[in-house]
């Protein structure tokens, strides 16, 4: 779940995760619960500050779930934590392999650097509270998973993280370079099997987060002027990344401010896919701002499960556009939200590529050729 700062994401996701945990409820039938009848479900969030504990009733345990209800817990990750242990396990890992540092400089020089040193390296920060969350998921303790990125920052960088590390690795250490060398020389190998075991989570991860059977993106939008200047940027970025959006909340929150425009817009923006594959939902009004157990049930906020339908990127449409052989050519396109429409073309400096039917000539409509035929 994620969206603008302060559109009540964290209140949105704790909402939905005990709906999703009421519905898991055991069913009793007169004999012995099955797996399907204890199944739980598990809210996360990557916020050092969060306040979802006191919001739940539960103490701040940092790593560690923490039963809310009989079929919620909630883990809480603190990023500098989980990345101080990871690094803890890396070169702990160097230590036990037995490479020599002194046959191998850089490894003690490596093995030496701080964890919160590790923050300035690109995605390897938000790469690891993802590796967290995916541990969770893959667990088989919880059915469903909930996972608050109200608290991330940047949500759409902390999604980007695996893409960025592998291609930062990548760059520092290439990946043919690191087997060549750990082929030839036995002290690399642990040191390339660790780094590869890096690289192999980043591609896991990227196909984890795009995979829209076991994924589902929920976006959380305010109500209100606010929620309509923002909500064109994040649902095209959604899209441009290829993720399984499943749902847009529109949250009208303490204010109770008019949530129909917004909905409206949504509609819109979505085309074919409104309240087909991406249901337009909206969370109700409330007097004051939710704190406790109860309240959040009120919300009655209801999380829509992956449903199989890509979209954006990753459902992109190929066209044999002529010729055969080494000369086929082709064309990839998807549907593709544009924000600011209106300035979309003036702010774009490359050439606008298009691609005319054969035998025809399409006017351009940037303000560069004044509608001169191309």
């Amino acid at each position: 779940m994620l969206g603008p700062g302060g559109s009540g994401i964290s209140a949105a996701a704790a909402a939905g995760a005990l709906g999703l945990a009421d519905a898991h409820r055991p069913q009793r039938r007169g004999g012995p619960l099955t797996a399907v009848d204890a199944a739980r479900t598990l809210l996360i969030t990557v916020d050092p500050r969060s306040t979802l504990p006191q919001r739940l009733g539960v103490f701040r345990v940092a790593g560690e779930p923490v039963a809310v209800t009989g079929e919620l817990d909630l883990l809480h990750l603190d990023p500098l934590r989980v990345l101080e242990q990871a690094w803890t396990d890396f070169t702990a890992a160097l230590d036990a392999a037995g490479v020599g540092r002194k046959l191998l400089p850089v490894v003690g020089t490596i093995a030496g650097i701080d964890a919160g040193e590790l923050t300035g390296l690109p995605g390897a920060q938000e790469f690891l509270l993802l590796r967290a969350v995916r541990d969770a998921a893959t667990s088989g303790r919880w059915q469903s998973v909930v996972v608050d990125l109200s608290g991330a920052g940047d949500p759409y960088a902390l999604l980007r993280s695996p893409t960025v590390l592998a291609a930062a690795i990548d760059r520092l250490w290439p990946r043919n370079v690191r087997l060549a060398q750990a082929s030839e020389k036995p002290a690399l190998a642990q040191v390339a099997a660790a780094v590869e075991s890096i690289d192999r989570d980043c591609r896991d991860l990227r196909e984890l987060l795009a995979d829209p059977t076991g994924a589902a993106v929920h976006l959380v939008v305010p109500a209100g002027g606010r929620g309509q200047s923002t909500l064109p940027d994040h649902l095209a970025l959604t899209e441009v990344m290829g993720l399984p959006l499943r749902s847009i909340l529109v949250n009208a929150g303490p204010g109770a401010l008019d949530t129909d425009a917004v909905a409206a817009q949504a509609r819109t923006l979505l085309g074919g896919d409104a309240d087909r594959a991406v249901p337009v939902g909206v969370v109700a009004a409330h007097d004051v701002e939710p704190v406790k157990l109860p309240q959040l049930r009120r919300l009655d906020v209801r999380l829509s499960a992956p449903d199989g339908h890509a979209r954006g990127a990753a459902a992109p449409v190929v066209e044999h556009v002529g010729g055969g052989g080494l000369e086929a050519r082709y064309r990839l396109r998807w549907r593709q939200t544009l924000p600011a429409r209106r300035n979309w073309l003036s702010a774009v400096p490359a050439t606008i590529y298009w691609s005319p039917s054969p035998g025809s000539v399409s006017p351009c409509r940037c303000r560069r050729c004044c509608g001169a035929a191309r």
